[in-house]
């Protein structure tokens, strides 16, 4: 099935500019699209922002204090603004990721299938409805986890609502969970979803056909998973919610095994090598941080090999903030200078430690304590690292102060996922990152607990920023998430 589509890169959307010409197409091109090339779009695009080390879009990885910067070292001091980052992020996700889906989502919908594809089109219909609103929901989250208050209901229809109004961040959480819900429950593993290779995530090798087709299951797993991630966020906010959604999404079945782990394979290829690559093989801006780099020589910690490169035989880190040498410091280990490194959006070491926290926090899913080893375990294979025995042994779980415990492990265990370390780190205060004094003024002395909106939206869509602004307590670095309350 053909249909046009919006130029993928238009950065229009939200920044409220009003015309009588379609802004979602290019006036000099046609564009004939399937929403399989939609979807594999969209996921390479999330997958991008989720994983490169770009200062002008993902500051994650200085913030969360992995990296520092060699020369300009604005970033790792939190000044975000220069490169006005936060429009970026606003415009990847929005007009990248969400829009591209809301597009194939609209060429799903008005399909008509074929007399041969009547009895399969509903189910399959419904499939790849559900797996396009679950890459929404994840997507939704990470703005709402980024920013608080955003668009969400006027979000992705221009024509109505050229300047969105931001609904309350908490009312989005909630209308996520129930999406989420009803997508699990539409999803059948007796019909296909996306083939023609479009599912990069979940896509499998049909050897009958030759083309990769959704894996159902997986699917499933992923949606219950981002289930159980959206409801521990509410864990201090919203306890009964948090609980009920917790206990669903672990009856419902989570990811069990790397496996099953969320990632966009990226190829050897230019233009579609794993960004990290893209930023790292060019130039030498980042080495290590001394804050991770410390903590792991203290702690023995094998896995620091693979995270970082030595310095004759030593690893090395630079205080954050401060301008440093690259040959006088660690560096980011081999796999961000590889170009086929796998783009985690989801993995099961992140579920792992989830479930380790519910069951510290409400006793569901089985033992604190096997499940926190569960999660270091992982991230020990994830890394090549070896037996974590020794290492667990060396630092049990203790459950009067689970959230030290499993706050520090997971932020050494999500190097690779900085995003998500992010909300580890503000939801269980651990580890506890002390902001370098070099750091602008604006982050009051404070690891940033959220990004500023777009200068964009304050420009363009001023009403309703002001409006939002305000709700959520004024627009802040140091201005906490709705469900980081302690």
């Amino acid at each position: 099935m053909k249909k046009y589509i919006i130029t993928p890169i238009l950065a229009l959307l939200f920044i409220g500019c009003s015309t009588t010409d379609d802004v979602n197409m290019d006036e000099h091109a046609f564009y004939n699209t399937t929403q399989e090339s939609l979807l594999t779009y969209a996921q390479k695009e999330l997958s991008d922002y989720m994983n490169t080390p770009s200062v002008n879009e993902n500051n994650f990885r200085l913030t969360m204090q992995y990296w520092t910067e060699t020369i300009y070292v604005n970033e790792s001091n939190y000044d975000f603004t220069n490169r006005t980052v936060s429009n970026n992020v606003w415009t990847d996700n929005y007009v990248n990721v969400l829009k591209n889906l809301d597009q194939a989502e609209r060429i799903i919908n008005a399909y008509t299938p074929t007399p041969s594809e009547l009895t399969t089109w509903p189910g399959k219909k419904k499939n790849q409805l559900a797996i396009i609103d679950m890459m929404k929901v994840y997507t939704y989250q990470i703005l709402v986890d980024t920013y608080g208050d955003i668009p969400y209901t006027q979000a992705l229809n221009i024509d109505l609502y050229p300047l969105p109004k931001y609904d309350k961040a908490a009312d989005i959480y909630s209308s996520l969970i129930s999406k989420l819900e009803t997508d699990l429950t539409n999803l059948s593993g007796s019909s296909k979803a996306f083939t023609e290779n479009g599912d990069i995530y979940y896509g499998e090798l049909n050897t009958v056909t030759g083309k990769k087709e959704s894996n159902i299951d997986k699917w499933k797993a992923f949606g219950n998973s981002l289930l159980l991630k959206l409801g521990i966020a509410l864990a201090d906010v919203n306890p009964g919610l948090a609980q009920t959604t917790v206990s669903k999404a672990i009856t419902g079945g989570v990811i069990t095994s790397s496996l099953g782990n969320c990632q966009f394979q990226y190829l050897g290829a230019s233009p579609n090598e794993n960004p990290m690559f893209q930023e790292t093989s060019s130039r030498d801006d980042f080495i290590a941080g001394k804050t991770l780099v410390d903590y792991m020589n203290a702690s023995n910690d094998p896995r620091i090999s693979a995270y970082y490169t030595d310095v004759n035989g030593n690893y090395i880190g630079q205080v954050i903030g401060t301008p440093g040498e690259f040959a006088d410091f660690s560096n980011a280990g081999e796999f961000a200078y590889t170009k086929t490194t796998p783009g985690i959006i989801l993995s099961y070491t992140e579920v792992s430690f989830y479930r380790a926290e519910a069951a510290a926090r409400w006793g569901i899913g089985g033992s604190a304590a096997a499940l926190y080893a569960t999660a270091i375990t992982s991230s020990f294979n994830d890394w090549g690292a070896g037996d974590a025995t020794a290492y667990i042994a060396a630092h049990p779980y203790n459950a009067a102060n689970w959230k030290k415990s499993i706050g520090e492990q997971a932020w050494v265990a999500m190097y690779n996922q900085a995003v998500t370390s992010w909300n580890f780190f503000r939801r269980l205060d651990y580890p506890q990152l002390v902001a370098p004094s070099t750091a602008i003024p604006n982050a009051e002395g404070k690891v940033p607990v959220r990004l500023q909106y777009p200068t964009a939206e304050a420009t363009t869509n001023g009403s309703n920023y002001a409006a939002a602004s305000a709700a959520i307590g004024g627009d802040k670095l140091t201005t906490k998430i709705f469900w980081d309350i302690n």
